[in-house]
């Protein structure tokens, strides 16, 4: 089964996907769309329970942050107690953190991507597409009063 992806899932919005080798997010697209596919018969529960792990799961992100952290604070526990030359750590790790916030690019992100480490709207896009099989949507546009389709889309999104 192919499905394409390319019209929804545009890399000029999304940095990481931008700086990703378009083979790997090839790859990543295709994962979904085979995921929606195998779901699209299963019961609501089951779309649920998939739902509640995807708000779950880490995106590339919360990967880096923590693990730029944790070296930081791992250089500056060992630059205080053992050497000051661990101090270099911390001066390397959080220039790479401001670089991935910058230009959504930094030394660790192609191996998390090939980790399979998605970003939060590849897990996004996941999501809703399982609130559409679970028919979340369904009612959002049959009311015609603008007020009654704002609340029901708010509610649809929030389930």
């Amino acid at each position: 089964m192919t499905i394409d992806l390319n019209r929804s899932n545009s890399t000029e919005n999304d940095q990481v996907r931008r700086n990703t080798p378009t083979s790997l997010n090839q790859r990543i697209d295709q994962a979904i769309a085979t995921r929606i596919h195998d779901d699209a018969t299963k019961p609501e529960a089951e779309l649920s329970q998939r739902i509640t792990q995807l708000d779950r799961e880490w995106s590339t992100e919360r990967v880096l942050e923590l693990n730029a952290s944790t070296l930081a604070f791992i250089g500056l526990i060992l630059g205080i107690t053992v050497h000051p030359n661990w101090f270099w750590l911390p001066g390397l790790v959080l220039p790479f953190l401001a670089e991935h916030a910058i230009q959504g690019w930094c030394p660790p992100l192609p191996i998390i991507r090939r980790l399979g480490v998605r970003t939060r709207k590849e897990i996004d896009r996941e999501k809703f597409a399982l609130k559409v099989l679970r028919g979340d949507f369904a009612t959002v546009g049959t009311d015609t009063d603008a007020n009654t389709r704002a609340a029901a889309a708010l509610q649809a999104v929030e389930r």
